[in-house]
């Protein structure tokens, strides 16, 4: 009797007990804060991101006291996209700490939000929702079959040749503005796009004979299309010959697309044989053209400076000086040296140059910068000028001009290796901000104007300057981003991983400064041509250049 009483008194302690624990559990736990949250062990700041994360990350999320681990609503604790609640978790034996890992493996290169919503849930009230960003790491197998340094660079000139040659337009023979452009073809484009030719031809990409074709088919275009005191327009026709207006006001000589385009005329004329016959004739068409333009004019009436535009029916409405530094060095050059419309170095030392006020001196990321805007400006800047003018032994009173380029280049490279803006891949395989399509449209990437877009163009036409850094990119954009960047004509004009934006497009100006300057890298021969015409270097002396070889 004892013993059936003693086991009816445990069994009513246990139940008691029992009993307690369930009514102590079934309180209302209150209110819950998230502490933190850590991917892969690092700890996210609330709305915050991080990069190079693993395909199936460790997510943990701390709170401020122990949740109920049964009462778990995983439709507010959640991934964005497709793996949403499709996780697994557990928590820690403190009953403070959510761990959680995807069932299924994330996308490469993806960006990821995982969130915990504000409200009821794990038996609490959650005061504060939490959200942490995060892109996945690159799939870094190779997409293509490794291949020598050189061998790429051939490749990447020869695709970017392939623009100028494959997509010229039909009549014209010009460059169209870029790949979606149909009739309308671009003068500086095509400047660019002449010396690209010239590469292709010693390349063997063609043959000269196809060449010299091509080359004829585009002055004899340019010799009938409109012009306007010599200039031509940014954008034509290119069955017609007529301008096509830029913008309202914008519809008439354009002096820096004149400029870059006449570049490329001196270039081939100096590449051009006078001792055959259809040669010769290239070289007089191209001086009628060199010569007809009016480079004073564009001083609007003897001013110290030049104008960008000029209108034939507004005139000179829209007003915009040629004043340094940016890309149009080139402008002054070509109009100092000039054989029948030559600038007064008074325009240059005034205009451009603002009488010294476009040097800068500062130092940047430990770099020194000699000229032009804070940080140096787009990459363009070291390019445009720079196809045919060769700034090697280049200097006057304001700069060393090789270097500007290197020490320019070498600023903008250690902005995308700091990565202020904590941008996914920007490092030293990944740098690179020039003008280019964008995720927006179209823009001006800078260092102080960044939004995470790489082009291309920017390191890999800055070869002269940063020759390793620069082919460290050409080899990360083939081998590791080919899948994404590389298409019919070379790289893509950009791509913001952070906006998950891959760009499609070509524009001449940035395929063409790639051919040119990795040409010039390898072996000079668009500066040897171009620096070899006489009335360069007479126009570079009046300007007071020093070109010490």
């Amino acid at each position: 009797m004892k013993y059936f009483l003693s086991i009816i008194i445990i069994a009513a302690v246990s139940l008691s007990v029992t009993f307690c624990k369930k009514e102590e559990t079934a309180k209302p736990i209150g209110n819950v804060m998230v502490d933190s949250i850590t991917i892969d062990g690092i700890k996210v700041s609330d709305n915050g991101q991080i990069n190079h994360i693993g395909y199936k990350p460790n997510i943990k999320v701390f709170f401020d006291k122990p949740v109920d681990t049964l009462k778990i609503d995983t439709y507010n604790i959640y991934f964005s996209g497709d793996i949403y609640n499709n996780y697994s978790h557990k928590f820690s034996d403190d009953s403070k700490v959510l761990s959680v890992t995807p069932n299924e493996y994330l996308k490469p290169l993806s960006l990821y939000r995982f969130t915990v919503s504000q409200g009821k849930n794990l038996g609490a009230n959650i005061i504060n929702g939490y959200s942490a960003k995060f892109f996945t790491k690159l799939d870094s197998t190779d997409k293509f079959e490794q291949i020598s340094d050189d061998s790429i660079l051939t490749l990447i000139q020869h695709r970017a040749f392939k623009y100028f040659w494959d997509f010229a337009h039909p009549t014209s023979g010009l460059a169209r503005e870029r790949n979606t452009s149909g009739d309308i073809v671009t003068i500086g484009g095509s400047g660019f796009g002449i010396m690209a030719i010239i590469i292709g031809i010693e390349r063997g990409f063609i043959t000269r004979a196809e060449g010299i074709s091509r080359f004829t088919t585009i002055v004899n275009f340019l010799i009938n299309a409109d012009r306007f005191h010599g200039t031509w327009g940014h954008w034509y026709n290119g069955v017609t010959g007529k301008v096509y207006p830029f913008s309202t006001n914008d519809n008439g000589g354009d002096l820096v697309e004149t400029a870059f385009l006449v570049q490329g005329l001196i270039t081939l004329r100096q590449y051009l044989n006078p001792n055959d016959s259809a040669e010769s004739n290239l070289i007089n068409q191209i001086n009628e053209l060199v010569n007809g333009v009016e480079w004073t004019w564009y001083t609007k009436g003897g001013e110290d400076v030049l104008y960008w535009h000029w209108s034939p029916t507004v005139g000179w409405a829209i007003n915009m000086q040629i004043r340094g530094y940016n890309e149009a060095l080139i402008v002054y050059v070509l109009a100092a040296s000039s054989t029948t419309y030559p600038i007064t170095a008074s325009v240059y030392h005034s205009g451009w140059a603002r009488n010294g006020a476009i040097t800068n001196g500062k130092t940047f990321y430990g770099i020194t910068l000699p000229v032009g805007f804070d940080y140096g400006g787009p990459l363009f800047f070291a390019h445009y000028s720079f196809l045919g003018l060769d700034p090697r032994n280049l200097s006057d009173n304001y700069a060393n001009y090789w270097q500007q380029n290197v020490n320019h280049t070498l600023i903008n490279r250690q902005h995308c290796i700091v990565n202020p803006g904590r941008y996914p891949l920007y490092s030293a395989d990944c740098w690179g901000l020039t003008a280019s399509d964008d995720n927006t449209g179209y823009g001006v990437h800078e260092p102080t104007r960044d939004i995470g877009v790489i082009s291309p163009t920017a390191a890999l036409s800055s070869m002269p300057y940063t020759p390793e850094e620069s082919k460290q990119v050409a080899r990360f954009l083939y081998y590791k981003l080919g899948n994404k960047v590389w298409g019919e004509y070379g790289f893509y004009d950009a791509f913001n991983v952070s906006a998950n934006w891959w760009g499609t497009s070509y524009l001449a100006i940035d395929q063409g400064t790639i051919a040119v300057m990795i040409e010039n890298y390898r072996s000079g021969l668009c500066w040897n041509l171009f620096m070899s015409a006489p009335e360069i270097k007479h126009g570079l002396s009046i300007l007071g250049f020093n070109v010490n070889k």
